[in-house]
């Protein structure tokens, strides 16, 4: 359970997501036994689920990912899929 995300916009054929990877905190979260979150990245943007264990975690991640868009087109739509 948790909340999703999309954050739509048009990946690159030659996004290299390494230096976002690098930006993203890690999702381990060890009293949970489990994961914060989850990303993954789709042609038409990122798709992202906070599983309410570490909000503030998650929250910037999330935020990580907004920005990471922003970076390569001029505006994104954020919708719950």
């Amino acid at each position: 359970m948790g909340r999703e995300y999309k954050i739509k916009f048009a990946v690159p054929d030659s996004y290299d997501p390494v230096a976002l990877q690098r930006k993203l905190p890690s999702p381990i979260h060890s009293a949970a036994q489990g994961d914060s979150y989850q990303y993954a990245i789709e042609p038409d943007g990122f798709y992202f689920v906070d599983h309410l264990l570490d909000r503030t975690v998650a929250a910037i991640a999330l935020q990580c990912l907004i920005d990471e868009a922003l970076g390569l087109t001029n505006a994104v739509e954020l919708t719950e899929p």
